[in-house]
């Protein structure tokens, strides 16, 4: 089975075999633009990487295209321009025709989406109460606004996933995670359509035309949604007669290989890891099987981290996305919490910092990365001056994580990072305790989420952590500890890729059902356990409590200068 995961770096590209286990992965680099807000990729960049990541994989695997039954896709959630030949429609100021993607963590659409979510349509309380400038609406309306060309043009407005089977398959049906999670498309419309084991693309009834006149996205109503999706199938769908010929020659495959209905990249580690359970954590029944699902978060963490959670009824949360029907999990709601900055916010910290190219070297010289070197830092500076534990390294260290905002759960776009605890020291130490507490104040972001979620009426007692921050134990430690649950790593620590492969199983009838899949396919890893010290959790309680104000003295600080400016 083959998964396809195209991420903000890179596509990637993994072959499994029958029991879940990952043979070989490869992977190719994207071109970005970054120009301020405005964040680019370009639709034929992103096609040729999956090529020569999907040739690479199966080189490395030694297997031939005749040898891989189905293909499953997934991404992030940009945004991607086509015309009527399927060529790319620039979404750029500069104009560039390449650049016809506008990528997920663009936020040009911050006014736009402002005022959308001023007319209070009923559609947005699956969103949370508020949409998000990471999606589509308010960037399609910034297109209308600000390309007029552009807009004029445009004959498919596509979620890059699903972007991905089109161009795969010829198939234009999109995906009802996507259409859900990004686009305000109502899934549970398709409630009484609930037959996996005859799954066919349906036609789309889930839009709500009033509100995309109210917003002035009128024109996209015309020819049954034709340009944003006028047919929708449940993630793993089969997809037109598989892979076409040209695409099959294009990443060496054979043409007519199943390829199943696609998922955002989260949504797909989400389907990759939420049944890793140890077996002493799995219920018999069935009926109990499903409500121990509900029991657990995914955490998905890479440049930015989704934190996913399913219920058996709608449960509408303030400031968190969703009740997204069957949007991860068929016949279950998806609640989706995030952060839009984690992987991307260390990043930024660690390699901006003075001291970062000579660490650099150093972690190379030893085959280590930079932050297995920052946690070896770490443990040798609390044993050196005999601190009760590594993490009260931070003591006088405060951060809040909002560098690119807040989506959850104040869902506050315009929130910015602050730092507390600042001195003249540029050392390496200083470097390794700003890392610290940068880590673990995304860790009580994600403390504030769950308890946010759960008092609301979810019941997450138990986290399972996927995506390339998952790979740093300080990383997942300091989550157990801060948060107090269990973490539990999947076997296969490439979740996503394995969410993309299960879809195309599915689409081959290797499995009836997506469920199946995933249990046949998920399989459990390290469990990392909460500190029982109780000094350990007394200090992150305390943490927890300037964390939470900081953000509040920020929005008190933004009150006193609007009012000095008037």
């Amino acid at each position: 089975f083959l998964g396809i995961d195209v991420g903000t770096g890179s596509a990637r590209a993994g072959i499994f075999d029958e029991h879940g286990k990952l043979l070989k992965s490869a992977s190719s680099p994207l071109q970005i633009w970054k120009e301020g807000n405005c964040i680019e990729q370009s639709s034929t960049d992103i096609w040729l990487a999956v090529c020569a990541a999907t040739r690479a994989a199966c080189q490395l695997a030694n297997v031939s295209g005749e040898d891989i039954a189905s293909v499953g896709f997934a991404a992030t959630c940009s945004l991607v321009a086509v015309g009527e030949d399927d060529s790319p429609v620039t979404v750029s100021w500069s104009g560039d025709a390449r650049r016809n993607v506008i990528v997920w963590m663009d936020h040009r659409a911050v006014e736009q989406a402002e005022r959308i979510n001023s007319y209070n349509s009923p559609v947005l309380q699956y969103a949370g109460g508020a949409l998000s400038p990471e999606m589509q609406p308010p960037k399609l309306l910034w297109v209308k606004e600000n390309l007029n060309e552009s807009w004029a043009v445009a004959f498919r407005w596509m979620d890059l996933s699903d972007w991905l089977t089109y161009r795969a398959t010829g198939d234009d049906t999109r995906s009802l995670c996507t259409t859900v999670c990004k686009w305000t498309y109502l899934g549970h419309a398709h409630m009484q359509q609930m037959n996996m084991k005859n799954t066919k693309a349906m036609d789309a009834c889930g839009w709500d035309d009033v509100f995309w006149q109210e917003v002035g996205l009128g024109d996209l109503v015309e020819g049954h949604y034709a340009k944003i999706g006028k047919s929708v199938a449940f993630p793993g769908h089969s997809l037109g007669a598989g892979l076409t010929g040209t695409a099959a020659q294009e990443l060496g495959l054979c043409e007519g290989t199943p390829v199943g209905a696609a998922l955002i990249d989260a949504h797909a580690g989400g389907i990759g890891v939420i049944e890793s359970v140890p077996s002493s954590n799995i219920k018999s029944q069935e009926e109990e099987k499903m409500e121990a699902l509900c029991h657990r978060m995914v955490l998905v963490c890479g440049t930015s981290t989704c934190h996913m959670a399913v219920a058996q009824n709608k449960i509408f949360i303030p400031g968190v996305w969703g009740p997204f029907w069957s949007a991860m999990v068929p016949e279950l709601w998806l609640t989706e919490g995030g952060q839009s900055a984690t992987g991307a916010l260390l990043d930024h910290l660690v390699e901006n910092h003075v001291v970062a190219p000579l660490l650099a070297n150093r972690a190379a010289s030893q085959n280590i990365s930079l932050y297995e070197l920052l946690n070896r830092t770490l443990e040798s500076m609390a044993h050196e001056i005999q601190a009760p534990f590594v993490a009260s390294l931070s003591k006088d260290v405060h951060v809040l994580p909002d560098f690119h905002g807040n989506r959850s759960p104040v869902a506050d776009p315009s929130a910015k990072g602050m730092i507390s605890g600042l001195t003249l020291d540029s050392s390496e130490k200083q470097l390794a305790v700003l890392y610290l507490s940068t880590v673990q104040s995304i860790a009580y972001g994600t403390r504030h989420i769950v308890e946010h979620c759960n008092a609301h009426g979810l019941k997450i007692d138990t986290l399972l952590a996927c995506g390339g921050l998952s790979k740093n134990s300080l990383y997942i430690r300091e989550h157990a500890d801060i948060i107090g649950f269990p973490v539990i790593l999947p076997r296969e620590r490439e979740s996503v890729l394995l969410g993309a492969a299960i879809l195309g199983a599915v689409s081959a009838k290797k499995y009836s059902t997506l469920q199946d899949a995933m249990k046949a396919l998920n399989a459990p890893g390290q469990v990392f356990y909460p500190s029982q010290d109780p000094k350990v959790k007394k200090y992150h309680d305390a943490k927890y409590r300037i964390f939470r104000a900081l953000y509040e003295q920020q929005v008190s600080f933004r009150s006193l200068i609007s009012d000095a400016l008037g």
